[in-house]
């Protein structure tokens, strides 16, 4: 084992993706899932979970991984809430959203709490947003967000639901007419109103 070192492509994927790569990823870039095996016993890498290894210096970033290993998840709700800084409540368990017929069952198993809409709402709002540790993942809006955790007021303390618009209001970036074509659209415009009628 001695002298098996990471090949010059991947060290340089490694160097730009703050240490972690996908075996998906690495076999595009010529390494072979033997060689991972290889490198990870010889401690130059470490398996994170499933397909995904890590240098041993990196800070393992969940939230990302997750994402990594499953595209189509959506962050939302209050993990959501997290990323857009309208709660400072760190998310013990993730929140995701994902297509109507979409297998969550081993998200579940992963203490996960998973949302389920049709696969034309699941595809829109979603931006890109940095975690605590640097990393690029999907989420939604601003705007859908309050909307899905309105929706789903009865599962998510209201304490939660108060501060999330109270924070909103303050915003230089928040947009009041798309948040209203969004309560429309997902039916809920009297109950958005009753709550900025109090804040506005």
């Amino acid at each position: 084992m001695i002298g098996l070192s990471i090949p010059e492509k991947l060290q340089i994927f490694l160097n730009e993706s703050n240490g972690v790569i996908t075996a998906a990823k690495a076999n595009q870039l010529g390494t072979s899932n033997e060689r991972l095996r290889l490198l990870a016993k010889n401690g130059e890498l470490e398996r994170s979970a499933h397909g995904v290894y890590i240098t041993p210096d990196s800070f393992i970033d969940r939230m990302y991984i997750i994402q990594l290993r499953r595209p189509k998840i959506v962050y939302s709700h209050e993990t959501a809430l997290f990323l857009h800084d309208l709660t400072d409540r760190d998310p013990v368990n993730y929140t995701v959203t994902v297509p109507t017929g979409y297998n969550a069952s081993n998200l579940r198993k992963d203490n996960i709490y998973v949302y389920t809409v049709k696969k034309e709402y699941h595809k829109i709002d979603i931006l890109q947003i940095e975690t605590i540790f640097g990393n690029m993942v999907k989420v939604y809006n601003l705007e859908r967000t309050i909307c899905d955790c309105l929706r789903s007021r009865n599962k998510i303390d209201i304490a939660i639901v108060n501060e999330m618009f109270k924070r909103y209001v303050k915003r230089s970036n928040k947009n009041l007419n798309i948040l209203m074509q969004k309560a429309d659209m997902f039916g809920i415009t009297k109950l958005l109103r009753k709550y900025l009628e109090v804040l506005l």
